[in-house]
């Protein structure tokens, strides 16, 4: 079969395939964000909740290598290195910077005023000084806030349901943290109308822990509640070791202790956090402006209880405190 083309064809089809390659060159490249994350925590500590976080934002676009590259630091729970690391962070001009709970934003605030800051978590942000408040978060810092102050009471309540007559107890919780303070004034102020003592006992580093022990043992301390910040979380099969040889009933902040033996736990949703905070992360580098993002707070609270530590400690649990267990390890 013959094809016939006159000359303008020939010309059209010509200056196509010249201009062709021209366009595909001019179209601009994909624009790759660079994603800080600041964590005061050991890598381990918070893994599941930053591959959520990544995951989430992988959903909406932003896939790690492609359009997205991540600068990744980690205090290792010594929160003295926060300033230097986040200054670090600063370094690199990243499009934003996302940190996990209250020290790493603190951290993060003293090293910009420019860069949008997404913290993950934090407790009572206005009360420790993140924001001005949680509908008008105002300068260059928004995020996600989980209700540990609000459900601090609830935490005392529980350990005193579980053993009434316990009268001297605990906070064991990170002295440094701003929101640790706060969450300890919370349960200080039900102990007094419970009219049971209570003290904050240092937990950040072994040394210090090793301190609180010896605390609890000499002023034979009744029973204590953990907090929630994640320092903690490094040395938990010591404070679960340490519960079980003083057969001291615990509350804890993070249902990470129950789930290794720990014997109740009574927290907010530490998922929620990350998912919505890769949200935030997203529509920041869509534009938005973090002074006109409000700061979200998890309503989620779980009861977890460990029936067989329980049986170990030598404690019956009250049939009210069962009944209110959303999940129950026997």
């Amino acid at each position: 079969m013959t094809i016939r083309m006159n000359r303008r064809s020939v010309v059209a089809i010509t200056l196509a395939t010249l201009v062709a390659p021209r366009a595909l060159l001019a179209q601009p490249a994909k624009r790759v964000y660079r994603i800080a994350t600041l964590d005061e925590t050991v890598e381990s500590a918070r893994a599941k909740y930053w591959t959520l976080f990544r995951d989430r934002l992988k959903e909406l676009g932003r896939v790690d290598g492609i359009d997205a590259v991540y600068e990744v630091r980690y205090a290792r729970g010594d929160t003295e290195r926060l300033p230097a690391l986040a200054a670090e962070l600063v370094s690199l001009r990243p499009d934003i910077i996302v940190s996990a709970g209250t020290p790493a934003t603190i951290a993060a605030m003293k090293a910009t005023s420019i860069i949008p800051i997404v913290f993950t978590g934090a407790g009572n942000p206005v009360a420790s000084g993140l924001v001005a408040s949680l509908a008008r978060p105002g300068g260059n810092v928004t995020g996600t806030s989980n209700v540990t102050t609000e459900i601090a009471g609830k935490q005392l309540e529980l350990l005193r349901e579980m053993f009434p007559a316990a009268i001297r107890l605990a906070y064991l919780g990170d002295v440094s943290n701003k929101a640790s303070l706060i969450v300890f004034r919370q349960i200080e102020g039900h102990a007094r109308t419970a009219n049971v003592a209570i003290r904050m006992l240092d937990g950040r580093k072994r040394t210090e822990l090793e301190r609180s022990f010896e605390t609890i043992k000499h002023d034979r301390v009744q029973g204590f509640v953990v907090g929630t910040t994640p320092v903690l979380l490094e040395h938990r099969d010591q404070i679960l070791r340490f519960a079980v040889q003083e057969k001291l009933p615990v509350v804890y902040g993070r249902r990470e202790y129950v789930d290794a033996g720990g014997l109740l736990s009574f927290s907010a949703d530490q998922q929620w956090p990350y998912l919505r905070g890769a949200d935030y992360v997203h529509r920041i580098l869509q534009g938005a402006k973090p002074a006109d993002l409000p700061v979200e707070q998890s309503s989620t609270v779980r009861m977890v209880l460990n029936l067989k530590t329980a049986r170990a400690l030598g404690i019956t649990i009250p049939a009210s405190v069962r009944m209110r267990a959303d999940e129950v390890i026997e």
